[in-house]
């Protein structure tokens, strides 16, 4: 039988006779009970070790009643601004609005505020006074120290300190919110039966996974590493962007739960002190977590249309009938996230949990027989790059996978497969897809074929994604990415075995325009790629400069961290900003549109290729 939703009512609190809860968990998204919503998860969690939690879904900012609706909950305000930092998820890779917000009620844009943690802290702390609150998610995480944010073109301070909340949890949450909530409700036997705000800020200091706050340095930890302050990073100096790389290669290096160590940032009078990260989940604490009683169903409010005329929350069609079998990924490309997130370490649920979790989705009524993803960050990670990732955590100076791979990593994908042939043996299973990211240079370097023969023949329905990027290797080796001749390689192979097993399937490459390092020739390598291949994409993918990533370091400082000069300095990048160039670039990934001619033989004619004004206009392949 389902278990209940979480409340997300007075009513609902009154139908199960609470008086008040521990918490309230206030999210950006629509309330989803699935466990790929952060909510959902971690209010299940809380829940399962016999905390009362109620979910505030996309609440009024604009009026501190709506954060009221649950009477002064007994622990604390858990915020998150959602699946997406609210930047992101308000405007494109080009500063322009969405037209939609798949994490919202019948996808309608609007009900998140702009720097979400920021508003919903205050409109808390309007409601309540003294109330402990505590942020976390991805718009937290990315977000723990000073850094570039690229809708204001500034360097902000750490959200701890500009949203005023009393804790950070960044990272997986699950260690961290339980230790928090045993302190919370330890402390709370005291007569008032609550902890104040500033109580819980000294409470809650030391834990994994956490960023706290302090005015007063007698209270910093000696053995902490100080990185530049965020007077330094945030000039708007050659020296400031300097200060602001360094102090990125120093979060670099201690994202490991085993070897990070504790990290300090000054601003002003004030300090962030940054715990280590915590513990990955063991096997059997991530298969407990994944199979709590969630009903996988959006709230039934959500049954009814949004203002848009449309039901539901579309983020759950992606996921309804996937299944997460990881977590961490070593591929550390340069402009994604998940190594500041998640960590390079690869976390695992076992064989026997999937397969239940497959099973609860052939039983519901709306399963056609098809089983969407089997996956995570990159689908075909199944274990640590190394063994010695377990002992000493992931090197702090060494890839795993990238432009070039350590010697030391163990390619295999037998577990993977012995997965998959498992799933897709179960009755009323007619189809198991793999759609999360494969890195198509780990599956080149395995020399077993096994599972590249069976992705191959059971889990591509007619194409399969794959994300090269760029073809110029200069480039590449920027963006930590194998080499153009590897994905060559790939190429090459997936056609071959496709001919053997006489299956006509299509390899359909994913770029990204105007990348940190990229100049208009570079992006001109990729246009004749494209032509000579007879593949145009129709999507192309601007470079978007988030914060916590390498790339987004390199494309605020125009600096290369990890490369220096002969003078010791790091090195200069080229980086295309204006928003003119990006459209220029694009024009030239995309020269088979009519609408991109005039931009095209603008690029062309600004690096003196006139020659070939009439080689990208004439008709190409497929597009």
């Amino acid at each position: 039988m389902s278990a209940p939703f979480l409340p997300v009512s007075r009513q609902d609190m009154d139908e199960l006779g609470w008086n008040e809860c521990d918490f309230v968990f206030v999210s950006g998204d629509a309330y989803v009970d699935h466990p790929s919503f952060a909510a959902a998860l971690l209010g299940r969690l809380l829940q399962s070790k016999g905390y009362k939690v109620c979910i505030l879904p996309q609440p009024d900012w604009h009026n501190k009643e709506s954060f009221m609706v649950f009477g002064r909950p007994r622990l604390a305000f858990l915020v998150s601004a959602g699946a997406m930092d609210s930047m992101v998820s308000n405007y494109t890779a080009n500063n322009k609005p969405r037209s939609s917000d798949a994490y919202a009620h019948g996808g309608e844009p609007g009900h998140r505020p702009d720097r979400a943690l920021i508003t919903y802290t205050a409109k808390i702390r309007e409601a309540y006074k003294n109330i402990p609150v505590l942020i976390g998610g991805i718009e937290a995480s990315l977000r723990r120290t000073a850094h570039y944010d690229y809708w204001s073109n500034t360097v902000k301070r750490s959200i701890l300190l500009d949203s005023k909340a009393d804790l950070l949890m960044y990272g997986m949450g699950e260690h961290s919110i339980l230790e928090i909530a045993s302190r919370l409700k330890e402390a709370a036997r005291s007569p008032e039966g609550f902890v104040e705000a500033k109580t819980a800020s000294k409470l809650l200091r030391g834990i994994r996974g956490t960023c706290w706050r302090t005015g007063k340095p007698a209270e910093l930890p000696l053995d902490a590493v100080r990185l530049p302050s965020f007077e330094e990073v945030s000039a708007q100096t050659p020296e400031g962007k300097q200060a602001f790389a360094e102090s990125y290669l120093v979060q670099e290096a201690n994202t490991d739960a085993i070897s990070a160590h504790r990290l300090i940032e000054q601003s002003d009078s004030r300090f962030v002190v940054q715990e280590p990260p915590s513990l990955p989940l063991s096997q059997p604490e991530f298969d407990a977590v994944m199979e709590l009683p969630y009903t996988r169903r959006w709230h039934p409010m959500y049954d009814t249309p949004a203002a848009n005329g449309k039901i539901g929350v579309p983020g759950l069609e992606e996921v309804l009938f996937s299944l997460t079998s990881c977590r961490g990924c070593f591929g550390a490309c340069s402009f994604c996230a998940i190594t500041f997130h998640q960590g390079r370490r690869i976390r695992t649920r076992s064989a026997d949990s999937l397969e239940k979790e497959a099973r609860e989705l052939i039983s519901r009524p709306d399963f056609k027989g098809y089983i969407h993803d089997v996956g995570g960050p990159t689908a075909n990670f199944r274990h640590d790059a190394c063994k010695k990732q377990a002992e000493h955590g992931a090197c702090t100076s060494r890839e795993c996978l990238g432009a070039k791979p350590c010697p030391n990593l163990e390619v295999d994908h037998t577990e993977y497969v012995s997965i998959l042939r498992r799933l897709r043996s179960l009755p009323g299973v007619k189809k198991v897809f793999i759609r999360s990211g494969i890195r198509f240079d780990y599956l080149v370097l395995d020399k077993d074929k096994t599972f590249f023969r069976e992705l191959c023949e059971h889990h591509i329905s007619g194409q399969l994604k794959v994300a090269p990027e760029h073809v110029s290797d200069k480039v590449l080796k920027l963006i930590r990415k194998s080499s153009h001749g590897t994905y060559e390689k790939f190429a090459q192979e997936y056609r071959e075995m496709n001919k053997k097993l006489g299956k006509k399937q299509y390899l359909v490459p994913y770029y990204i325009s105007a990348l940190p390092g990229a100049d208009l020739k570079d992006a001109l390598e990729v246009a004749l790629y494209l032509k000579k291949t007879g593949f145009v994409p129709d999507q192309v993918q601007d470079f978007y400069p988030t914060p916590g990533n390498l790339a987004t370091c390199m494309y605020y400082t125009e600096l290369d961290p990890h490369e220096k000069d002969c003078s010791g300095k790091m090195k200069r990048l080229y980086v295309c900003k204006s928003g003119h160039e990006r459209r220029l670039h694009r024009a030239l990934l995309q020269f088979n549109k009519p609408e991109n001619r005039p931009l095209v033989k603008e690029a062309l004619e600004k690096i003196g290729r006139k020659d070939l004004i009439s080689v990208l206009s004439s008709k190409n392949g497929r597009g």
